[in-house]
């Protein structure tokens, strides 16, 4: 999955097909996992779509783009997939990386339905021309800061690296925490060491750190420097982003992945929608699926219906975002306005804390469900 993405115009595609452009990170420093987990689940509902018939007898079909993380490189493909005639952009998983492709398609006027990145400002302004499906971070990570709460934790320790992401994470637990007795220390990445993160939390008295920090790097070392440090045996380690939920995480950290609460995208109990998806995606990816392959399929089963009921034309499919009710595999999906958010928001995908059975890390317990 580490294929470079075809050069511009190279693509053999049908001319009689609706096209809908894709951004995922394919390449490091993009999250691969995360990616390969999302390309999988879009491409299974594109192919699903085509088996029924397709768009009004024409089939659908994915530009995909790599971003590889890197928020120019998609403001660039968005350009590019908006010349090559795309009626709607889909996808992106990093929220910096999402909010600069939102800026140029509502700049282009292109229809961008963002599948999995939770940055409240996706873009400055309100737009009419992005819609979301994953849930904005200050939902999410209340959820997250509630479950640290319920389980005594009140002085929590962050290993921040330097982002908007990371720093919208920490801003949305301390301004939770502190009406409710709990406190956020603020550890910051670009100074210390793994090591220097054992010293830090030995005296500050803190109960949990939370890993808001890249993966692998540095939040493997942070997690193996705890684990082996004496003094720290009783902390809980945490990852609201996600990170524990990608096999990759389990593989390098081996025992040392258990009990990490992290967020994800699920319900408890899936739809019959919902779990015939998951048998489809776990035979396509080898593996079994992320919430963000299902966030992918999802993606493509709202514009498909769009697509349907409103044709290809761009400002209709814009126009159309607040008559969306579409069943997905996560439940039934709408789109309306919600305070502080400037894009139409799916209000809200069930969100659960879970994390890996230290008896079975390859087994997930949910904590808390929101």
């Amino acid at each position: 999955m580490n294929t470079p993405p075809s050069p511009p115009g190279s693509e053999r595609t049908d001319e009689s097909a609706v096209r809908i452009g894709v951004l995922v990170p394919l390449t490091r420093p993009g999250w691969v996992e995360a990616g390969r987990h999302l390309l999988a689940g879009l491409e299974l509902a594109v192919r699903e779509v085509n088996d029924a018939g397709g768009i009004a007898g024409r089939p659908l079909e994915l530009l995909v783009r790599d971003t590889a993380a890197d928020p120019q490189r998609a403001a660039a493909a968005v350009d590019e997939l908006a010349r090559l005639g795309v009626a709607a952009l889909a996808g992106e998983y990093h929220s910096v990386v999402a909010r600069a492709a939102a800026a140029r398609a509502d700049a282009l006027g292109l229809p961008f339905l963002c599948s999995s990145a939770v940055l409240d400002a996706l873009t400055d302004q309100p737009t009419e021309w992005v819609a979301r499906l994953a849930p904005a971070q200050s939902h999410g990570w209340q959820i997250y800061a509630d479950h640290l709460l319920g389980a005594g934790h009140s002085r929590i320790a962050v290993a921040a690296d330097p982002s908007v992401y990371w720093a919208s994470g920490a801003r949305v637990l301390r301004d939770y925490l502190a009406p409710r007795g709990g406190t956020l220390v603020e550890l910051d990445m670009r100074a210390l060491t793994p090591e220097a993160v054992c010293d830090e939390l030995a005296g500050n008295r803190a109960t949990a750190l939370l890993l808001l920090v890249g993966h692998p790097e540095p939040a493997v070392p942070i997690v193996k420097s705890v684990r082996r440090d004496q003094r720290l045996a009783e902390i809980l380690i945490g990852a609201p982003a996600g990170q524990p939920e990608f096999s990759e995480f389990a593989t390098l950290l081996g025992d040392d992945s258990a009990a990490i609460p992290f967020l994800r995208y699920l319900p408890e109990r899936l739809s019959p929608l919902g779990a015939r998806v998951e048998t489809a995606l776990r035979e396509r990816l080898g593996e079994a699926p992320s919430f963000v392959a299902f966030e992918g399929y999802d993606t493509v089963t709202v514009l498909a219906d769009v697509l349907r009921s409103h044709g290809a034309d761009r400002a209709r499919i814009a126009e159309s975002w607040p008559r969306v009710a579409v069943e997905g595999t996560r439940g039934q999906i709408r789109f309306s306005r919600t305070p502080g958010i400037g894009v139409w928001q799916w209000a809200w995908p069930p969100v659960q804390v879970v994390d890996r059975d230290p008896a079975e890390p390859n087994r997930f317990r949910i904590l808390h469900a929101g």
